[in-house]
């Protein structure tokens, strides 16, 4: 599965109040701005336009439009190719000149509409973003997007340089024994919640069977969609013996918070986990879903940055 990790750095043209997560904020925004310079025939919904295959916007937001769920799946579980992950310090008041990074996580062919994402960016900046100010919300600036350490596009000039070439995510089976692997202590940082869905009471920690099964889903939904497929891995096996993994420190919580959806015209309450939790068992053969993880995030309502993870190796 083609991956692309760009960072969109946004200059403050004006004082800016954004809330402590801001990307539920930024994924509306982009959500208007890329339909305004995506869509040909400037309708109000995409469910039977003909263009609906061809256009980007449906392709990024309206993904069950644009493409046909798979074997067991519903519509509602097709995912996004696209994650935005705004900078996750406390910052929330911006003066004029501040930057916001922006990191836009992009999956297969998606790469190739890069230039979309940009003016959807500019687009953004004119609308402004946050809290109304003055009787406005504040505008920003595109100075330039990153991607690898080089330069794809710089306002100065206004060049765009799509990537030719991109890394490939892809799951390499594992070919050693679980038992025969030494013991491992991981750490696993949740730097953004992590919304998942339990059958009774949110639990105080998270173990690693549970944790496991989300990569597991997420991994094999987007490589059915964006890549070459689900990878050929013994899931069941998998999954049991994450069971035998134990916990050795826990810093979970949950973090409740709300969104405004436009859509439905009401607040929306959320919760994830955040902090850490160190796993200790025969951990050889997650670390590279563990790794995968950490690009494509886990969990619920991924498009707008959340399930981030980070993992350490401790021993």
């Amino acid at each position: 599965m083609i991956y692309g990790k760009y960072t969109f750095n946004c200059t403050m043209a004006e004082e800016t109040i954004l809330p402590a997560y801001k990307g539920s904020t930024l994924r509306g925004v982009f959500g208007h701005a890329l339909r305004h310079v995506a869509c040909a025939l400037k309708r109000q919904t995409c469910d039977d336009c003909l263009l609906v295959r061809r256009c980007i916007y449906p392709y990024v937001f309206e993904t069950h439009l644009a493409r046909s769920p798979k074997d067991g799946e519903n519509v509602s579980t097709v995912p996004h190719p696209v994650v935005l992950c705004p900078d996750t310090t406390s910052q929330t008041h911006f003066k004029a000149g501040d930057t916001l990074p922006v990191d836009v996580l992009l999956f297969g062919e998606v790469n190739e509409s890069l230039p979309y994402f940009i003016y959807a960016f500019q687009e953004m900046g004119r609308r402004g973003i946050g809290k109304r100010v003055n009787g406005r919300r504040g505008a920003f600036s595109l100075a330039g997007v990153i991607w690898n350490g080089n330069t794809v596009y710089d306002a100065r000039d206004g060049r765009i340089t799509v990537p030719r070439t991109l890394p490939d995510i892809f799951f390499e089976v594992p070919f050693e024994k679980t038992d025969d692997s030494a013991v491992l202590k991981v750490r696993v940082n949740f730097e953004t919640p992590m919304r998942i869905k339990f059958d009774k009471d949110i639990p105080g920690t998270l173990d690693f069977k549970t944790l496991v099964r989300q990569m597991l889903r997420r991994m094999a939904s987007m490589m059915n969609h964006y890549g070459e497929g689900e990878p050929p891995l013994d899931y069941k096996g998998m999954i049991d013996r994450a069971a035998r993994v134990g916990i050795v420190a826990n810093t979970l919580k949950w973090l409740d918070w709300q969104r405004y959806s436009s859509r439905q015209d009401q607040k929306m309450f959320m919760g994830g986990f955040t902090g850490s939790v160190t796993y200790e068992g025969h951990l050889g053969e997650y670390l590279h879903l563990l790794d995968i993880a950490s690009k494509i995030h886990v969990g619920k309502n991924t498009v707008f940055g959340l399930g981030k993870i980070s993992c350490e190796v401790l021993g």
